[in-house]
């Protein structure tokens, strides 16, 4: 299987989306590090366990995490290769107002260096 490495447009929308509550934040930073299941998650929070399922489902929806189920259990993990492409959305953000902001300083030389040799003619 080829990995898609650019996200859509409707990918983004969820992603950012997804990651706009801290509680899913939270949900996706405890589940990078190891696979837990629906009710452990649920029971470090202060709301019910369908608030929490529901949390789930916009991070699975959005591709942030893959949700397995074992027995009667619904395990959820982070899924690295979603967040290596949101992560590389971010990074070519980066590069781009980078580059503006270096393009604006290089301006910003230019007009004082000219100021400076009309202030001497």
């Amino acid at each position: 299987m080829v990995a898609q490495s650019e996200l859509s447009e409707t990918e983004i929308d969820r992603v950012f989306h997804a990651l706009a509550t801290a509680t899913r934040r939270d949900i996706l930073r405890r589940t990078i590090t190891e696979e837990q299941s629906v009710s452990t998650l649920a029971g470090d929070y202060e709301m019910s366990f369908a608030a929490v399922q529901k949390h789930v489902a916009v991070l699975e929806a959005a591709g942030l995490i893959i949700k397995r189920a074992e027995g009667r259990e619904r395990l959820v993990r982070a899924n690295p290769e979603m967040i290596a492409r949101a992560r590389a959305l971010l990074a070519r953000y980066e590069e781009l107002w980078r580059a503006r902001i270096s393009r604006l300083d290089d301006l910003l030389a230019s007009d004082a260096s000219n100021a400076e040799s009309n202030e001497g003619v």
